[in-house]
């Protein structure tokens, strides 16, 4: 019987052990997090000004529209919206709109053509340098050169119904980034790839394990973050989660 309660009072102070573990390298994780979270939103302001927050808002989301977390949409951000805020004449707000549908634009894509994020993202820093060699990245049936994206916009622009339905215009001889974004938007839309990632995210086991993991993400950010709203984050993880490492 002895023998018994020293192996149980083992097993509890090796498991409380691990738990400790388990908490400092949360804790760890959650200040790396936050700090590039800092860092971010400061590269948002510098660029965005006062259409900041309205990037920041989009990033809040992007765990279920984006299945992204609000780092990683920031970082995707501030990776080509110098570029096209260049070709909006500087318009913060209008570079802000455009650059969520981009991202989400991407997200789509890799969702159902089955591409990887960093393809995509790779490929629109490229579109923003007049670098199209990656337009096939996206599957959209045009290869890598500039006389194929030319074809795209040229395409996209006879979609009127469509760019009607978006709110967006498509100018047939316009090579501006801008331009290119509303192009690939209304080719996508006419494909049926847009709002895929947001359909599978409520709808999809593996589109809600990817959300999840976007909103456990956050919570570890808003864990370092004093203003988080702690509730807000909380609840952004998918009650489908039993996995506490997930959420």
């Amino acid at each position: 019987l002895a023998n018994l309660g020293t192996q149980a009072i083992n097993s509890a102070i090796n498991g409380l052990k691990s738990m400790g573990s388990a908490l400092i390298n949360v804790g760890k994780q959650a200040i790396t997090s936050y700090a590039d979270y800092e860092q971010l939103v400061g590269g948002v302001e510098t660029l965005f000004g006062e259409s900041a927050g309205i990037v920041q808002n989009y990033a809040n989301e992007a765990y279920k529209s984006a299945g992204l977390s609000a780092n990683e949409y920031m970082e995707t951000v501030t990776s080509f919206s110098a570029s096209l805020l260049q070709s909006l004449d500087g318009d913060t707000k209008k570079t802000a709109e455009y650059s969520n549908r981009a991202i989400t634009d991407m997200s789509d894509n890799a969702n159902k053509m089955g591409t990887d994020m960093s393809m995509l993202q790779n490929a629109y820093q490229g579109f923003a340098k007049q670098n199209y060699t990656m337009l096939d990245n996206l599957k959209l049936g045009y290869g890598g050169t500039k006389t194929e994206m030319q074809r795209l916009i040229q395409d996209a622009s006879k979609l009127t119904g469509v760019q009607k339905e978006l709110g967006v215009t498509v100018d047939a001889n316009d090579m501006s980034f801008g331009n290119i974004v509303n192009a690939i938007s209304v080719v996508q839309k006419q494909m049926g790839i847009m709002g895929t990632t947001s359909k599978e995210a409520s709808s999809t086991i593996s589109g809600s394990v990817n959300s999840m993991k976007s909103a456990w993400q956050n919570l570890l950010t808003g864990i370092a973050d004093d203003n988080a709203n702690f509730g807000d984050l909380i609840n952004n993880c998918n009650p489908m989660a039993v996995n506490i490492s997930i959420c």
